[in-house]
């Protein structure tokens, strides 16, 4: 586990002025004891002291201890504020240095983002930020899902953040255990193994249905021979991109316009998608015109109920508990939908 931030600090400062604070304590204690002797007894050690900060500090209100008569007082005196000034140079540079060469910020921020993870429900774990795992985050990201990112390569986050800058993040395996509950599993809607590397979306599909049942887990998958094995242990659905892609390709050749449209669909700045809207258990039957009334952000497709489908279903068709919507809508137009589904 990273150690605290605020600890880390405490050490960071400790290690970066302990030999300067040092060197103060070492000429307060000369100096006062110094001013002691010179006076002769005839000021306080407080007096003392406060003659040897002025000094070294360069305040300089005036002489507490009078040195009038004493040109060794005030010989001693130029030495003290020679060192002290040169200690407070030092401590100058090292805070100058701490300033400039310290990530604090970042580990305040980092801090910071790891409590608001802990906070998500519902959410999305995208594992593997490489260029699969980048459009995947471009898709949450323009339906407005909440995500939460976890790679092992630092150059890949940086790349991300510089896209991404508010984007939540894990510097970490996607495969382990401890990893995946920082990331909020137990509350996630969804995980995507979406590594570059079979063996290892193999094993993040199995820790994350270890730890959340329940989670939807989309896993990426390159040899067919590993296919059988990431469903075996549980992925929900595995994507091939070289044969998703050759469907691409072939879909480009036999029907132009529906992949033109659907291109169009998803470039769009706003965020057009196909969602489908499961209504919840143990609500009542409903009519489609009360689930989705008329609107321009939405437009009904279809109504899966009692195992079958029905396509451009009319408003006076009803919908069970557990029943999936399928529409074409926006974000927004998504979220009125839920919020009638959620309704009782």
């Amino acid at each position: 586990m990273e150690q605290h931030p605020y600890r880390e600090l405490a050490t960071r400062i400790y290690l970066a002025f302990r030999y300067p604070l040092l060197a103060f304590a070492v000429i307060m204690v000369i100096g006062t004891i110094g001013y002691g002797i010179i006076s002769a007894g005839k000021n306080t050690v407080l007096e003392c002291a406060y003659m040897t900060f002025i000094t070294i500090t360069t305040i300089g209100f005036g002489e507490t201890v009078d040195m009038s008569a004493s040109p060794g007082g005030r010989i001693f005196t130029m030495v003290i504020g020679f060192l002290g000034v040169a200690n407070i140079f030092y401590m100058t540079s090292k805070m100058t240095a701490f300033i400039v060469e310290s990530d604090l910020n970042e580990s305040l921020r980092r801090h910071r983002m790891e409590r608001d993870i802990e906070n998500l429900k519902g959410h999305y774990i995208v594992c593997g930020i490489g260029r699969v795992g980048t459009n995947v985050l471009n898709e949450l990201v323009a339906t407005g899902r909440t995500s939460v990112v976890i790679e092992p390569e630092k150059n890949a986050l940086d790349a991300m953040l510089e896209v991404y800058p508010k984007q939540r993040y894990l510097h970490g395996d996607g495969g382990d255990d401890e990893m995946l509950r920082a990331a909020g599993v137990e509350h996630a809607a969804g995980v995507f193994a979406v590594s570059g590397d079979d063996n290892k979306n193999l094993v993040i599909t199995l820790s994350a249905k270890q730890l959340n049942p329940n989670a939807r887990v989309v896993a990426r998958c390159h040899e067919v021979r590993f296919v059988e094995k990431i469903r075996r242990v549980g992925a929900d659905d595995i994507v091939s991109p070289d044969f998703t892609g050759a469907l691409r390709i072939a879909s480009s050749m036999l029907r132009p316009a529906v992949v033109s449209f659907l291109d169009e669909m998803l470039r769009t700045d706003k965020g057009l998608r196909v969602e489908e809207i499961v209504l919840p258990q143990g609500g009542r039957e409903r009519r489609i015109a009360e689930l989705a009334p008329a609107d321009t952000d939405y437009v009904v497709l279809a109504v899966r109920r009692d195992g079958q489908w029905q396509f451009n279903p009319p408003g006076d068709t009803t919908a069970k508990p557990g029943a999936t919507l399928v529409v074409m809508t926006t974000p927004a137009g998504r979220s009125k939908i839920e919020r009638k589904v959620a309704a009782t």
